[in-house]
């Protein structure tokens, strides 16, 4: 219900602070730089994360970037996505010229903001991320794909677009790599309560952090709480520690001061 726009990016949760309410997950920050792949991938970057190598355009660049500028800097195929939007919506995988040319019109239609990026051959990986000032990382996942890339529609109109694999099968050491990198990558993007990390590992060794979610799926397939529940958490004991951690959230941030005191005039 509250992914994307107005539920992901930090107006909802503005709004529940000016209500002074509790909630789960990231604050106004970290809901904000989790939904725009451009701010989420230059912070990533600057913090010496790996990344996948992009171009962003914008709808009111003075110069608009071509096909052969895109292709001469990220090769073929090449993504093109709306820097903020969620649940694959607007994503194209372009081979060609034409197809390039369809695919910014439609991410156009999305946002004003558009990310063209390179395609990563490689495994997709997924790990869950717990906790406020000291988070704990799940068992990574796997997702195999069985449409051409992890689409919307793999994610939620074809029962069979995907398989899950948890815990993943990788070496341990590799394992270990992705669940710090997760834990870092959440860190700078200055989330708490939970995320889930998405990764790409290239040639068995190279990983390479492709986005993080905020809000991320939570149903009793979603991968989220089944990587907790491969690492030994339960769902109802998963979402009693999200409560747990909105509540010392809140109370912390209660403590603090909003406005400076006033010595009385004499």
């Amino acid at each position: 219900m509250l992914h994307g726009p107005f539920g992901e990016d930090g107006t909802v949760q503005g709004l529940l602070k000016l209500a002074n309410i509790a909630f789960v997950g990231a604050g106004v920050l970290g809901s904000a730089v989790g939904m725009d792949k451009d701010v989420m991938k230059r912070l990533l970057r600057d913090a010496g994360i790996p990344v996948a190598r992009f171009i962003l355009t914008s709808r009111y660049s003075q110069e608009a970037i071509t096909f052969d500028y895109a292709r001469g800097q990220l090769g073929l195929p090449l993504f093109i996505k709306p820097a903020n939007l969620g649940s694959s919506v607007g994503i194209h995988k372009v081979k060609d010229r034409q197809g390039f040319e369809a695919a910014l019109r439609d991410a156009f239609n999305y946002d004003n903001k558009v990310l063209i990026e390179e395609c990563i051959v490689g495994r997709e990986i997924e790990c869950s991320v717990l906790g406020n000032d000291n988070p704990i990382a799940s068992v990574p996942g796997e997702i195999l794909p069985r449409h051409e890339f992890y689409s919307y529609e793999a994610k939620y109109l074809d029962e069979n677009g995907a398989v899950l694999e948890i815990p993943a099968k990788l070496p341990s050491e590799i394992s270990e790599r992705i669940r710090q990198l997760a834990l870092k990558t959440f860190s700078v993007l200055c989330c708490e309560g939970m995320a889930r990390v998405d990764f790409f590992l290239r040639s068995g060794r190279e990983i390479i952090v492709n986005e993080l979610n905020t809000i991320p799926g939570f149903t009793r397939i979603s991968m989220y709480p089944k990587l907790w529940e491969a690492t030994g958490i339960s769902c109802s004991e998963l979402i009693d520690k999200l409560i747990e951690l909105a509540i010392e959230r809140f109370e912390r941030e209660k403590r603090l001061k909003t406005d400076r005191e006033r010595k009385p005039s004499a």
